[in-house]
Order: structure tokens, then sequence, then C-alpha cells
């Protein structure tokens, strides 16, 4: 689905349904150098369970038109703009690493609009190395392979995923890549000093006004459990439910554990919401 966000054709995954603005909605933001196609296995089973689906590919990422957004912020406010876009007033939001920052600074900025809020392998401050942010402005090949490497805890699909023998590693560097080439000159760049320049985090968290749910992998060597621990305690001492899920996997939750990522997303979704402010 293509929608004019900002003067500007913005695509979202609509999970193999038509968009229906009169459902509940239920939107999903990517991270850094990814496209919508990473939440394939969970948004299909949102869309044909209940909920319209928005997967956004943010600006400059594959199918929404640059350039690409150099701050949270901005594409926290991009959001709103989309979902002005497709008629929405609240939805439920869940965002992946950089996505979940951006999914923060909405709900945080925006409370009257999100009914739920999932943050995935998430982390407060979410600091990149000099390593790899020099890799990404200089050798965007070899931070692609970095990352692809550190985004896995194993070699292959675990047990539970629905087709068994996917070579995630291959499928996560393809994509990588191609975001790359359909990109502008050092998007991953753009997109990890985003991330390293966020700083907003714990403030936003105050003012969130939903209930929240962390998902983080146990053996996630980009953002590790730990690094998700002040972001918590700022969310509980907002005074909304939140909660944490801990999933046997890396950094690479919805592909690693795709039925135990949407049982996560899921269940929080169907909890009741409080009212718009």
């Amino acid at each position: 689905m293509i929608l004019t966000v900002q003067d500007k054709a913005a695509y979202a995954y609509t999970g193999g349904k038509p968009f229906d603005a009169n459902l509940p909605t239920a939107v999903f933001i990517h991270g850094a150098e990814h496209d919508h196609s990473v939440w394939a296995l969970q948004t299909r089973y949102f869309a044909h369970h209940g909920f319209s689906v928005l997967a956004v590919d943010l600006p400059g990422h594959c199918r929404s038109a640059g350039p690409a957004l150099t701050s949270v912020a901005a594409m926290a406010d991009w959001l709103a703009a989309l979902l002005d876009a497709a008629n929405v007033q609240r939805a439920f939001v869940a965002g992946h690493s950089m996505g979940s920052l951006v999914a923060l600074d909405f709900a945080g900025r925006y409370p009257d609009r999100v009914t739920h809020l999932a943050l995935l392998a998430t982390a407060m401050p979410m600091a990149v190395s000099d390593t790899l942010l020099d890799a990404a402005a200089n050798r965007e090949p070899e931070a692609i392979g970095m990352v692809n490497v550190w985004s896995h805890s194993g070699i292959a699909a675990k047990p539970s995923c629905p087709g068994p023998g996917f070579w995630l590693h291959g499928m996560n560097q393809r994509l990588m890549e191609r975001v790359s080439a359909r990109g502008e000159a050092q998007l991953f760049h753009t997109d990890f000093t985003a991330c390293n320049d966020y700083a907003d985090g714990l403030a936003r968290a105050a003012e969130v006004r939903c209930p929240t749910r962390l998902v983080v992998g146990r053996r996630d060597a980009m953002t590790p459990p730990r690094a998700a621990k002040a972001l918590a305690q700022a969310l509980a001492q907002a005074g909304m439910p939140v909660d944490t899920v801990t999933l046997d996997a890396g950094h690479a939750l919805m592909s690693e554990q795709p039925d135990a990522t949407l049982d996560a997303l899921f269940g929080l979704a169907r909890q009741p919401a409080k009212a718009a402010l």
C-alpha cells in the first residue's frame, strides 16, 4: 500500500489483506538497513486475525521515497503523518532495534495515539561503537557482514520456524544488501547515527500512557537484555503496565523465534486498551 506522507510516497505492507481503517490497527517499524519484510511472519497473522496492518518502510528504505531521516524524532513525526494519511487515530505499535526507539519516541510524544507498545531488541542508550560507525560510513559491505553475524545466535533456523531450513544469515545479508543498493549513499551510517545520537528515551518512557512489553533476546549481542533495564524501570515508574519477555534468540528475534515473538506481540495487542487521553 502506497500512501503520501509529507509529500512523498511511503510504503506499508498490509499483511496480505486490504487495509481497513475501521479495524484495530497494528503498526510495525523495522530497524537499521532493513525494511517491512522482517515482520512478514508476524504481520500476516495479525492481518488474518482481526487487525489491519501497516508494516512500514521508513523513508529512504526500499519502497518509501527518500531521503532517509536523520533523527529518531523525525521518524516518529513521520509515523504520525503516516497514520494521518491512513486515517488511523490509534494503533498498537511495535518496533525492532532502531524501530523500537522510533516506537518509544512516538508513544511518548503522541500518547493518545498508541493503544499498546512493544519494544523488541531495544536499548537505552543504543550506543554504536566507533568501529561500526566507521565501517558503515566507509566500508558498508563490511558493516553489513559484521551486523549480520552479530544478529544471530545460531547458524540455522530454530525448530519452531514455519519454514525449516531457512538460511537466516543469508536472507538477512541479502536484505541489507538490497536496502543498501536501493537507498542513498551511507544509509547504514545514517541509521546508526540516529540510534547513537538518540538521548531522549528515558524522558519519553516517562510520557508513555499505555501497556508496554519489552521483548529481548537472551543471546542478543547487539542489544543485550541488560541494556533494556533502565528503560524498563523508567516505563514502570510512569505508572503504566510494563513487562519483559525474554526469548532464546539473538537480535533477529522475528526470524529466529517467529512463533514466540508472535505470541508476545499478539498477546499484548489483545489486552484491554486504555481510553484515549
